[in-house]
């Protein structure tokens, strides 16, 4: 299985256009015979989980169950051949900035949408040398909602600066609900000092689990195989 997620910024002025996309979208993908699974998600403003949406960004995850060939896959991306041809159509009609990233999904626990969306994969650590890249997505417990929010931006400030980070951005399908951060690190080593040994993360997940934050929730590890620009 592949998975792209593509980072659309539409010009300033036009981000209507954006959340008009996020209705209009769903229709090539209903008729798209390839599709494994997909999600069109807004974006915070801050790299991560972040309470201020980004009016003027949007993000589209779209996972292909079959074999692709990664020798291809550049010129795939140039092309954004990865997406439905309405889609590709709308964001150069708009003059939008794109960037495209190409995972491997490698491991995961839980679900979203009560859907294993990356297919059966182990819950075990990884052991290749390469760029990683980590989602984590949660629906929040509405009457845990100010709790959550209250905990978040420490970790959030944290974050942009870790050692490592190469790239970080919130994505959501319901403001304030259902969130979700895509990071991606140099290599595991990275990715985990900032996961497991800064202070202020390690508490939240501890808030998390003992508060029972999330009615549902998801961590996945990808192996990057490309992203552009870069």
């Amino acid at each position: 299985m592949i998975c792209t997620i593509t980072i659309v910024r539409y010009p300033k002025y036009l981000g209507f256009f954006g959340i008009l996309s996020m209705a209009l979208f769903h229709l090539p993908f209903m008729f798209n015979k390839k599709k494994w699974f997909y999600k069109l998600l807004g974006c915070g403003k801050n790299g991560t989980f972040d309470i201020h949406p980004d009016w003027r960004q949007w993000a589209i995850l779209f996972a292909i169950d079959n074999t692709i060939e990664i020798k291809n896959t550049n010129h795939q991306i140039a092309n954004n051949k990865f997406l439905p041809a309405f889609i590709r159509f709308y964001i150069k009609l708009f003059r939008c900035e794109v960037k495209t990233i190409i995972l491997k999904p490698i491991s995961s626990h839980g679900t979203w949408d009560g859907k294993k969306c990356f297919g059966d994969l182990p819950n075990i650590e990884n052991n290749f040398t390469g760029k990683i890249a980590v989602l984590t997505r949660a629906t929040i417990r509405l009457n845990k909602l100010q709790s959550f929010w209250k905990n978040v931006p420490l970790v959030s400030s944290q974050m942009k600066d870790a050692q490592g980070l190469i790239m970080s951005v919130g994505i959501g399908e319901i403001p304030f609900i259902k969130q979700a951060t895509l990071s991606i690190w140099e290599n595991i080593a990275t990715m985990k000092n900032f996961a497991y040994k800064m202070k202020e993360h390690q508490d939240v997940i501890q808030k998390t689990r003992k508060e029972n934050w999330y009615s549902e929730e998801m961590f996945t590890r990808f192996e990057v195989i490309e992203i552009q620009p870069n």
